[in-house]
């Protein structure tokens, strides 16, 4: 490939890939069209089934369940930010058309910790932030510096990138690290 591309285009290109075969397609040759190698291909296919993506896998290579492509609008971000900015990140996914279904960190010796959060609207918002400030926890992120991840879903791939620009230009949109 002539340009580098980022995590987020390669996942995008892989399932297009995907959807356009008629046949199972290998790691190999994933990497090689995206310019990756195959164990990136192996580890960007666990992260877009954790998006809700069908990727099914056989001797043969992957393919996309049939029928079930509809999670095509949905999208794993990772953020960081504080406390204080909770609201303000939700609020914003919310008001741009998307919903918030889940809340997800890395941490180092505990593992994946992911919690859901199904936040649709600004009510939903409001009870979560209620819930946050008159219990005796905190959220997730504190436990790994603000650094988090949602799963985020639109009515559109335009929403979803229009959410990750404002995001990003907030300073809450966080890259994804090799491992991740």
């Amino acid at each position: 490939m002539e340009k580098e591309i980022n995590n987020i285009e390669r996942r995008s290109l892989l399932l297009s890939f995907l959807k356009n075969s008629d046949k199972p397609l290998s790691g190999t040759e994933l990497g090689r069209k995206t310019g990756v190698s195959r164990q990136v291909v192996v580890q960007d296919i666990a992260i877009l089934r954790t998006q809700g993506y069908p990727v099914m896998s056989t001797t043969k290579g992957y393919y996309l369940e049939a029928g079930k492509e509809g999670a095509s609008h949905t999208r794993l971000i990772k953020v960081c930010h504080t406390n204080e900015q909770v609201e303000d990140e939700l609020t914003m996914i919310v008001d741009l058309g998307g919903a918030v279904a889940d809340v997800m960190v890395n941490h180092r010796a505990y593992g994946k910790m992911k919690a859901p959060l199904n936040i649709k609207s600004r009510r939903d918002i409001q009870v979560f932030m209620e819930n946050i400030r008159s219990g005796k926890s905190s959220p997730l992120l504190n436990i790994t510096s603000g650094y988090h991840f949602h799963n985020i879903s639109a009515e559109s791939e335009e929403v979803l990138d229009e959410i990750e620009r404002a995001l990003k230009e907030k300073g809450y949109l966080a890259e994804f690290m090799p491992y991740e």
